[in-house]
């Protein structure tokens, strides 16, 4: 490859890069030409950019960013998938779930994940299980929502019970 062309395709992986706050990093090698597609549609339908990656450039583009990946660059080794998402968990639960039983392709090698490097096969049952950034919020919101829902409906259910006996004493009178 040319110095040159090089130098483009450095800067379009920053440029890819810099679009995403999730980089997963994953080996695909083994997977047949069927199943590389079927990992790609995959991938698509859950707004996921796939792209497979020479490792010193990859290392180079983000040596160029501002964001620290450092704690990713061990994992650059053998062949390397980016998995770019801006969804936390999306890619581990693409990878879990595109496995079928006892079968370890694609092997996930590492995550980039709210300025938290993973590392290793081991994490990946973590970031399945990890909230992404909305669905903590709408967690709080619900949270906050909760007691002021219990006033609301206590003061509903007064209200009904006192205009029931309001009720049943004008009746006894007449």
């Amino acid at each position: 490859m040319k110095k040159e062309d090089k130098a483009l395709t450095i800067e379009k992986i920053k440029q890819t890069l810099s679009e995403y706050s999730v980089v997963y990093l994953a080996e695909t090698t083994s997977l047949n030409a069927e199943r590389t597609t079927d990992l790609r549609r995959a991938a698509f339908k859950a707004g996921i950019k796939m792209m497979v990656v020479k490792n010193t450039l990859l290392k180079k583009a983000m040596e160029q960013l501002d964001v620290d990946y450092s704690g990713l660059y061990g994992s650059l080794a053998g062949s390397t998938t980016l998995l770019l998402s801006n969804t936390g968990n999306a890619p581990a639960k693409l990878i879990k779930g595109f496995r079928q039983k006892k079968e370890t392709i694609p092997a996930f090698k590492a995550a980039y994940v709210e300025e938290t490097v993973f590392v290793g096969e081991q994490n990946l049952e973590a970031l399945c299980n990890l909230k992404s950034k909305n669905e903590l919020i709408a967690d709080v919101v619900a949270l906050l929502q909760s007691p002021a829902k219990n006033v609301i409906s206590a003061l509903q259910s007064g209200a009904g019970k006192l205009h029931g006996i309001l009720e049943t004493l004008s009746k006894k009178e007449q």
